[in-house]
């Protein structure tokens, strides 16, 4: 079954995109899966396939010599490779939103003549960096407080300093930590009454001065991100390390809210995985099983039609947010972005913990692949800035809530 179902709407940039990550999720990634999950380990190997396929350029812009994929089409392809390692799907995005804000998003953004012309030259230092020298970068985010949520300003602040600025913080859960070649700081510009619009996104050299990478990494799943913890002391970078324009970010977030969506295409893939299992594992077709089928129980069959029914809901909510993508959406497009979120993320965990339910005591052998997609499909409502929570906090909000009204304190 195909990730995007029906395919007659694909375009051919699509169609040869997401064709590509299918075949490298099943030459390549899947073999890899279990032991990268088994050890932990970050899955270089997998980061030279794509890098040989030209995707850690996907959504580079064509004009700085990049593939020029829109979000629709990198969110497909995202769920085509997390329908074969989660745990690549997910870290690749954060190399890949570096492009996609600096990219596609920033040029919808609001700027001076000034801050446009400073980033067309800045990305196009970062753009160089990915295309013609094949770096990856990530996207630290998370601080353990409520900045990753939007509800305060970032921890780690930037010090304005003679060229550029001096970075000091901790980012946790650091995706690429120890893997990538640049760091997408999320960082606040250091200055008396500081607030969320102080925002800074700059890209911190892995070998900077100042840059530590501490921890140990033995997490329920997503084990081959290997997100440990990133400290930065007095790290400089200049000016040139922007990512965005000071206080862009802040102007990003809240008029291009899909920008925080592209996590939920990994466990699309992941939900897509755990019914290609089951439904493979009860036809008697999983590779190294005996051929046993067990197709024939009802039992199975209406298990096996409660979990399509749930994966198309997702793929229709999935591929309906893909499409809605834009600068200033209106409030139905906004809620539908929140629900579609919260469902993808919830429903990728049902579906395979209605596979494991199917598919029996077998499932939960770590040589087959379905305990770690349970595992993994697990960590998806954790994940900031948009938890599960935090999606039904906003959507029951803004439901009933419009712009600007507050109620009366009794």
């Amino acid at each position: 079954m195909h990730i995007a179902g029906n395919t007659a709407w694909l375009t051919p940039l699509q169609r040869e995109l997401i064709d590509t990550a299918a075949r490298l999720g099943r030459e390549k990634f899947a073999p890899r899966a279990a032991e990268h999950d088994r050890d932990a380990s970050f899955p270089f190997d997998n980061y030279a396939d794509l890098r040989e396929a030209g995707f850690l350029k996907i959504c580079v812009p064509r004009e700085y010599g990049g593939l020029g994929a829109d979000f629709a089409t990198y969110v497909m392809v995202a769920a085509e490779i997390g329908r074969h390692c989660g745990a690549t799907a997910l870290s690749y995005n954060m190399h890949v939103s570096s492009c996609l804000w600096s990219g596609m998003i920033a040029d919808a953004l609001e700027m001076t003549a000034e801050q446009r012309a400073d980033h067309e030259k800045n990305r196009r230092i970062h753009y160089a960096n990915i295309v013609e020298r094949g770096q990856v970068y990530s996207q630290p985010f998370s601080e353990g407080g409520a900045a990753a949520a939007g509800k305060a300003p970032f921890g780690t602040l930037a010090r304005p300093v003679e060229g550029g600025y001096r970075i000091s913080g901790k980012k946790i859960f650091a995706s690429l930590a120890g893997a990538a070649d640049f760091y997408g700081v999320l960082c606040t510009l250091d200055h008396p009454a500081a607030t969320q619009r102080d925002s800074l996104y700059l890209a911190v050299p892995a070998d900077a001065e100042g840059v530590e990478v501490v921890g140990d990494w033995d997490p329920l799943g997503m084990r081959g991100t290997v997100s440990r913890t990133l400290l930065l002391h007095e790290v400089f970078v200049p000016h040139s390390a922007r990512l965005m324009p000071e206080g862009l970010y802040f102007q990003a977030a809240a008029r291009f809210p899909h920008m925080f969506a592209t996590l939920s295409p990994t466990y699309m893939g992941i939900a897509q995985a755990a019914y290609d299992f089951t439904v493979a594992y009860l036809r008697a077709e999983v590779p190294g099983m005996p051929p046993v089928k067990r197709r024939m129980y009802p039992t199975k069959q209406i298990a096996v039609a409660e979990m399509r029914v749930r994966l198309e809901q997702t793929r229709a909510l999935f591929l309906q947010n893909a499409r809605d993508a834009t600068v200033d959406p209106d409030k139905d497009t906004r809620m539908r972005l929140y629900a579609a979120h919260y469902t993808i993320m919830e429903n990728a965990n049902d579906i395979a913990r209605l596979a494991i339910r199917t598919c029996g005591g077998q499932s939960m052998l770590k040589s087959l692949p379905l305990e770690r997609l349970y595992r993994d499909s697990r960590c998806g409502s954790l994940m900031l800035p948009w938890t599960a929570e935090l999606c039904l906090d906003r959507l029951g909000r803004e439901c009933l809530y419009e712009a600007g009204e507050r109620d009366e304190e009794i």
